[in-house]
């Protein structure tokens, strides 16, 4: 039995909720916590309404140290999920190590003043969360997170060794709108204008990451029970822990699904300066261009209701398994109006928040539990793999 804190009240958030509610023989008690109290007391309703569950919520700056620590102290959990945004995974992970309790985040560490993500000020936080007998697993989301243990799964049951990965991420949704983002538009919006980067092995053995121009490396890929589609080359943050513990591997790519409408609204907010991450001056006030324009855009919380269409996110894993050439395609495929008809969210929060809510059960079960800093595939994949089976994210594996 556990008592969670969940920081984060956006459509992830939802999904984590529900998903604990679930498995409330698991957690016990669940206090949801939020800068905007109105959307706790909404889900805390719902998940009333739809399991008699009763949750805690309160209010929290997660930007403040000094305030996750007195709430932390307050609610006193075995553990906190860190459902918010990827800038804050620091304050929290900090307050964390303050009052020993262990962590989970579901996206590394984002510098709000710079268009990058890596796992670098994570990691440096593994001595004293050992020293502190505390645990953080870090990204246990579906990429990172899912693909993460698809990985290790493979490792674990196809390979002897994995030679080329690449990880596959396809949303066929349709919302309806002319422009929106499945989820944070600021963190989305970041994420897929920056440049592409890969890892691979040169021809001397040595990884080096090589960087491409934004969408410049396209291919398509037919992603079964949705069909082919265009597949662009992007870096993400799971390729610089999987380079670290996937034994034998030669290169490692990344590749998303876009539309071409995406894309031209993409390029069109960029050539106007609206993707812009610098304050520039507007009738004598600062506003940082890409944090207007998130304002504008539909909320990614508000698009379940109206969204069809599946996903399909998965790994190419390609390598040796007794002294023979061996491919194997590992993947899930969700459904956006089942997973509205169970959470009240759309697909891509839901592939998001399932994970999230199993990792900290696997903590809490100590299946998955040491003290220090983790990504996913540094334990056994195969507890992982059986609850996606059992909380609604079935995989499946074909020999190609």
């Amino acid at each position: 039995m556990a008592h969670v804190l969940i920081i984060g009240a956006g459509g992830v958030g939802r999904v984590v909720v529900h998903k604990c509610a679930q498995n409330s023989d698991i957690f016990d008690k669940i206090t949801l916590a939020s800068r905007t109290l109105s959307k706790c007391e909404r889900y805390r309703d719902e998940v009333k309404e739809r399991y008699d569950v009763d949750i805690d919520i309160a209010a929290v700056d997660a930007d403040s140290v000094e305030d996750l620590v007195r709430l932390i102290e307050k609610v006193k959990p075995d553990m906190v999920l860190n459902i918010a945004l990827p800038y804050q995974d620091l304050t929290i992970m900090e307050a964390c190590l303050q009052t020993g309790v262990h962590y989970l985040d579901t996206a590394n560490y984002e510098h709000p003043d710079t268009a990058k993500f890596e796992y670098k000020e994570q990691w440096a936080y593994n001595d004293r969360y050992r020293e502190k007998g505390i645990m953080a697993l870090l990204g246990s989301g579906f990429d990172p997170g899912v693909t993460n243990v698809f990985c290790a799964y493979a490792q674990k049951h196809y390979f002897d060794e994995i030679h080329t990965i690449d990880i596959l991420d396809c949303n066929a949704g349709d919302h309806g709108y002319p422009f929106a983002t499945n989820f944070n538009p600021e963190i989305n919006l970041r994420e897929v204008s920056a440049k592409g980067r890969y890892w691979q092995k040169d021809e001397k053995g040595e990884g080096k990451w090589i960087e491409t121009e934004p969408m410049a490396i396209k291919m398509v890929w037919d992603y079964p029970q949705i069909g082919p589609k265009d597949s662009y080359l992007l870096y993400h943050e799971e390729m610089e822990s999987l380079v670290k513990h996937i034994k034998g591997l030669k290169r490692i790519r990344f590749f998303m699904t876009f539309g071409e409408s995406y894309l031209t609204h993409m390029q069109c907010l960029e050539n106007v300066g609206m993707l812009g991450i610098e304050p520039v001056e507007h009738e004598g006030c600062k506003i940082v261009p890409i944090q207007f324009l998130k304002t504008l855009l539909p909320d990614p919380a508000t698009l379940g209701p109206r969204t069809k269409g599946k996903t399909n996110i998965g790994i190419v894993a390609e390598g040796i398994k007794d002294g023979k050439k061996r491919k194997i395609y590992i993947y899930n495929v969700c459904d956006h109006e089942e997973t509205y008809k169970e959470t009240l969210s759309q697909a891509v929060s839901y592939t998001t928040g399932v994970p999230a809510m199993i990792g900290a059960k696997l903590m809490m079960e100590s299946k998955w539990m040491r003290p220090g800093v983790y990504n996913m595939e540094q334990f056994d994949p195969d507890p992982f793999m059986e609850e996606l089976n059992r909380q609604g994210l079935p995989w499946h594996v074909e020999e190609l």
